[in-house]
């Protein structure tokens, strides 16, 4: 059995910046597709329970968070062009979840707001879905789930950033138009 000293070690070349962040990228873009894929199914089963769709969901958590809004404000919250908005409005409305009201700033256009219904069943579907997470974070440290947590919050907010001033795509060019619902 031989013993290697360093000067014997193989000699390894740091990788390269841009290698590792490709790899880096690759990885998260892995890795979030695989998160997002098991959030989406386990959200639309638990959510239409309810008898909301997932988009109706975020539809409402957003005007309780947010509201009152008026429907091209939400439309650009949710990423959705303002036609699907509006029938997601509609639906939430007809369901006594929403109302609709004279703006504040301009009476002749309209604002949305959650109504007491609507903040019952948020508030309903959120304790059930944070029951859930706690369940997913009992097994960890405290400080691994606040950093999982910071982490988690950050990138999304970055994404939100560069998807909102178009560049996500990289090299400064959008590739959708947000509130457009276009892509290229």
């Amino acid at each position: 059995m031989s013993v290697t000293t360093m000067s014997q070690a193989p000699t390894q070349q740091p990788e390269s910046a841009a290698i590792a962040l490709d790899r880096d990228a690759a990885d998260l873009q892995t890795a979030v597709a695989d998160l997002v894929r098991v959030y989406q199914f386990r959200d639309r089963d638990r959510i239409c329970c309810h008898d909301i769709s997932v988009t109706q969901c975020y539809a409402l958590e957003t005007l309780v968070q947010h509201g009152p809004l008026r429907l091209s404000a939400l439309a650009d919250r949710l990423f959705l062009d303002k036609s699907t908005t509006s029938r997601v409005v509609g639906t939430l409305v007809k369901k006594g979840f929403v109302d609709q009201n004279a703006d504040a700033q301009d009476g002749r256009a309209i604002a949305l707001n959650a109504t007491r219904k609507g903040r019952s069943l948020c508030a309903r579907i959120t304790d059930d879905l944070v029951d859930q997470q706690k369940q997913l974070l009992q097994d960890l440290d405290p400080e691994v789930r606040t950093g999982v947590v910071r982490v988690l919050r950050r990138l999304a907010q970055a994404a939100d950033a560069r998807f909102r001033s178009g560049t996500i795509a990289g090299e400064g060019k959008a590739c959708c138009t947000p509130s457009a619902g276009v892509c290229r």
